[in-house]
């Protein structure tokens, strides 16, 4: 059982999660993580108060808690707690009213809220990618920020995906298959949006590993197979002048940010 950790909001919680999960990260210790989103009221708040001076009376350690309440009433209960308190939100909140001469305005839900101007275009950008997804459709190209190819199973679909939910980034993407490989090329339909073409490629061996895990002993999954379909595709992205990237040893958060990084697509921010 590692230290515990709570992340609490009168919100969605995701705020204290990313910074909570940033900080923690750089420690090489185990930690047991709890979220607790929606703490509205004083009620709940007393509620998670409990938990939180249970946490202590059991392991004799004070629980950490990182939140992101906007409620100064529910936030003074959680501070009365046995918990390390973190306070994300106004940690920042009082030096840059100082800096902006602006007082802030908290209101909760603000941040990932349908109220939010940007939720739309979230929206659009999500049902965008997944009726984009592997070339199942060529024919909204038009309206793509972006279009993924390379071989099958090489983080396409993931990476597209979290382009639309993290950033309303509309990306399609078209999967690269073994019968395209005599003759590869671009098919006439993406050659016309060359320009919004971005390669994903993946080293034989982990890809090798991915395929064999769906379809174990197939000649789609053999480590030949493997080698051959990304050789002929990065010789492909070499020809065609095509950006791409290696995915083996990074996450889906990583690949969409190096992407944006290479195009310079601007990343719209919820």
């Amino acid at each position: 059982m590692g230290r515990k950790v709570f992340f609490i909001s009168d919100g969605t919680a995701i705020t204290a999660e990313v910074f909570g999960h940033a900080v923690l990260s750089q420690f090489p210790i185990d930690f047991e993580q709890m979220t607790i989103p929606f703490v509205e009221t004083t009620t709940k708040a007393k509620e998670v108060k409990r938990r939180i001076n249970d946490s202590f009376i059991t392991t004799g350690e004070r629980p950490l808690v990182f939140h992101s309440i906007v409620n100064s009433e529910i936030r003074d209960i959680i501070y009365s707690s046995e918990a390390l308190d973190y306070d994300f939100l106004n940690t920042f909140v009082a030096p840059l009213e100082h800096q902006l001469g602006v007082k802030a305005d908290p209101r909760i839900h603000r941040t990932h809220s349908i109220d939010n101007d940007a939720y739309a275009d979230r929206i659009d950008a999500i049902h965008y990618a997944m009726e984009n997804d592997d070339g199942i459709t060529l024919k909204n190209l038009e309206k793509a920020d972006i279009i993924l190819v390379g071989v099958s199973r090489c983080g396409k679909t993931p990476s597209s995906l979290y382009l639309s939910m993290q950033f309303g980034i509309k990306a399609a993407n078209y999967p690269f298959i073994a019968e395209d490989m005599d003759n590869l090329k671009l098919p006439a339909e993406l050659k016309k949006y060359k320009k919004k073409i971005f390669g994903l490629t993946i080293d034989p061996k982990r890809l090798h590993e991915i395929r064999n895990q769906r379809l174990q002993g197939s000649t789609y999954a053999s480590l030949r197979q493997c080698r051959m379909e990304v050789k002929e595709v990065e010789l492909m992205f070499r020809k065609e002048r095509i950006p791409y990237i290696n995915t083996t040893f990074h996450s889906v958060e990583e690949i969409a940010t190096k992407i944006l990084s290479q195009t310079g697509i601007e990343r719209k921010m919820f």
